[in-house]
């Protein structure tokens, strides 16, 4: 699985740190979402999946086929 932010698109809401804080954390100086872990673990992928569901503006993405 590969995770992404599209920056174009992140409001900040934090909803993907709330979710999963081991794969997501906030830029301090942009309060833009920063994923910590591209390519998280198989004990990972259903908080990663949870966050793309509950991003507000889609900016995340999990591609599984990574």
């Amino acid at each position: 699985m590969q995770v992404t932010v599209d920056l174009s698109r992140c409001q900040g809401y934090a909803n993907c740190v709330g979710t999963a804080p081991e794969i997501f954390d906030l830029d301090e100086e942009t309060g833009q979402a920063v994923v910590l872990v591209p390519e998280p673990p198989t004990d990972l992928y259903e908080a990663a999946r949870a966050a793309v569901a509950g991003c507000p503006v889609q900016a995340i993405t999990a591609d599984e086929e990574s």
